[in-house]
């Protein structure tokens, strides 16, 4: 018993020492303070140098996904409309953020690298079905430019599936 009274004035001493401190306030709109460099945000689908889509329509970052809010319809290519690299490409390519957990399994999945997470965290909408993102959405390059900490700070090193070294 002797020994919970002094970590109790403890807790308290840590308390009071707290009142008195000025609040830290940032003023979010103006300043956007640096997401981790590893921190998985909105997603975006890439092109290669020739501008044909990354994504061919396999499908596996919808199986991989646990929460079941990626849709692909694939089409196949021609030689009048080419479209990715691959004999078929993703005619329909959806995601429902407003389903999506940003577990990063359907950038683990995709064998092309067609799709990443990037580190845009403002994706609010007013209304809900704004919030599924077709294809034209994930292949724009994003507006807003996200500050993204130092990674030698934080000591995240590069995943060895995206060491490209």
């Amino acid at each position: 018993m002797s020994f919970v009274v002094p970590n109790t004035l403890k807790g308290f001493g840590v308390t009071l020492k707290q009142v008195f401190k000025k609040p830290i306030t940032q003023q979010y709109p103006e300043y956007k303070r640096p997401v981790y460099p590893r921190y998985r945000g909105r997603h975006q689908l890439k092109r290669h140098e020739n501008g044909l889509e990354k994504c061919v329509g396999c499908s596996l970052c919808a199986a991989a996904c646990p929460a079941d809010c990626i849709r692909v319809v694939p089409a196949e290519n021609t030689a009048d409309n080419r479209v990715s690299a691959g004999e078929r490409y993703a005619r329909i390519y959806e995601i429902n953020m407003s389903r999506c957990i940003f577990c990063g399994y359907c950038e683990l999945a995709c064998p092309f690298d067609a799709i990443v997470l990037g580190n845009d965290f403002e994706i609010s909408e007013y209304n809900r079905d704004d919030l599924i993102y077709t294809k034209d959405i994930l292949l724009a390059e994003p507006i807003k430019k996200v500050p993204v900490a130092d990674r030698d700070l934080y000591d995240t090193p590069i995943p060895y599936y995206k060491d490209h070294s």
